[in-house]
């Protein structure tokens, strides 16, 4: 049984000084922390000075940067009218990721359409080919967000575009809640069965497990009213034991990312997913 490397999106800590977050999350003995590029981490303000402040920083408390994250369900690729500005952006990300030595970009892209007739499926991979073509030079990746979308269907655009540099960012919680985000944005009642069977948010990994590079853990769970509701981990819908399991069986070797965007005690809450995953035996 492997013992995963654990880090946490830093901003969940909610400590507005990202330096003293990043203290923080080796004090509660995390192994790394997932930074996003804006505000003092912007592409644009990262030169090289300051990516080697920020990673002999990160060095010195003895934890690694796991993935940055950008975008954050900002930017659809969908979007052909948009391409140019987002991918010149794209590139931008790309350059610091492999400056930071990281490799890893971690997003969400837009929602994916599963008929290959519609006009934005073409967008999306014109778009994530240009994206891949540029990753591959500079030996990083894209790692798309899980949930918007099924399993399956972010596996047929990955595979339509073929690239090692389209990778996947697996968030379990993610496909539990967006089903009920969907099915409360087209009028029609929530079904748990039929969302569990096509969003899959623990079989998944199976499914996806050659692509992912990086985890999310979150846990998650949607009430007979169709609410959704992120939960600590463990807690929820998620089968943890067999969700690890799949990653090992797929040769996963990344990190498992704390993500806690609720609660009123969010650096408990993380302290106490961490234990919780170093606990789960499979």
């Amino acid at each position: 049984m492997k013992q995963y490397k654990i880090s946490v999106m830093l901003s969940n800590l909610r400590i507005k000084d990202p330096w003293e977050a990043m203290r923080h999350a080796a004090e509660i003995g995390l192994d790394g922390v997932q930074i996003r590029a804006s505000g003092e981490f912007a592409p644009d303000r990262m030169d090289s000075a300051a990516c080697r402040k920020l990673l002999d920083y990160v060095k010195g408390l003895g934890i690694e940067i796991s993935a940055v994250a950008a975008w954050g369900g900002s930017v659809d690729l969908g979007e052909r009218e948009k391409h140019e500005v987002n991918i010149a952006e794209a590139f931008k990300i790309l350059q610091l990721v492999t400056d930071l030595g990281v490799g890893i970009w971690q997003s969400h892209i837009g929602i994916m359409p599963s008929d290959t007739s519609d006009p934005r499926w073409s967008a999306f991979i014109d778009a994530l080919g240009r994206i891949a073509v540029r990753a591959e030079e500079l030996g990083a990746c894209l790692a798309i967000e899980t949930g918007p979308e099924p399993p399956v269907v972010l596996k047929k655009v990955i595979d339509t575009v073929g690239s090692d540099a389209i990778r996947v960012n697996y968030d379990p919680g993610n496909f539990i809640l967006w089903p009920a985000i969907l099915a409360q944005r087209g009028g029609y009642p929530y079904d748990r069965e039929a969302a569990m069977r096509e969003f899959m948010p623990t079989e998944g990994a199976a499914l996806l497990g050659p692509y992912i590079v990086h985890v999310h853990a979150k846990d998650a769970i949607v009430h007979e009213d169709g609410t959704r509701q992120e939960v600590p981990l463990g807690e929820g819908w998620v089968d943890w034991p067999r969700f690890l399991r799949y990653l090992e069986e797929a040769g996963f070797d990344g990190y498992l990312a704390i993500e806690r965007e609720t609660g009123q005690d969010p650096a408990g809450d993380i302290k106490a997913a961490a234990e919780f995953l170093r606990s789960v035996r499979w």
